[in-house]
């Protein structure tokens, strides 16, 4: 059973950084297109960052120059570097990967369980 295991959230003041993980558990043969997404108290879940096999980025308007996304490819693992943090940034993020578990399968869409940033003064 594949499954992505999040960490890294936290409690900070405004202006703090934190810095999120996330790494399938059990047996695959792939992982592809990575990326972060974020849910606030009565709003629909949004894209942070997303990253492509191929290394392409893409980032919200509203994290544009505070947020990174990488990854460590040996380590299937990526990343969520977040600097500047403000109040509105406060959300459960979620990390989304497509992940190939046998060669012959097609790639599905996997989320990890969710962790909690809050940035209160």
């Amino acid at each position: 059973q594949v499954q992505l295991v999040e960490s890294g959230g936290g409690l900070v003041q405004p202006g703090e950084s934190l810095r999120l993980s996330c790494a399938p558990s059990g047996s695959f043969f792939r992982v592809s297109n990575m990326g972060w997404y974020r849910q606030a108290p009565g709003k629909e879940r949004e894209l942070v960052a997303a990253l492509t096999s191929a290394g392409s980025t893409n980032y919200a308007d509203s994290v544009k120059g505070r947020f990174t996304i990488s990854r460590d490819n040996g380590k299937n693992t990526v990343y969520l570097q977040m600097n500047s943090l403000k109040p509105e940034d406060t959300a459960v993020y979620y990390c989304n990967a497509q992940i190939t578990v046998w060669s012959w399968a097609f790639p599905k869409d996997y989320w990890g369980q969710g962790t909690q940033v809050t940035v209160v003064s």
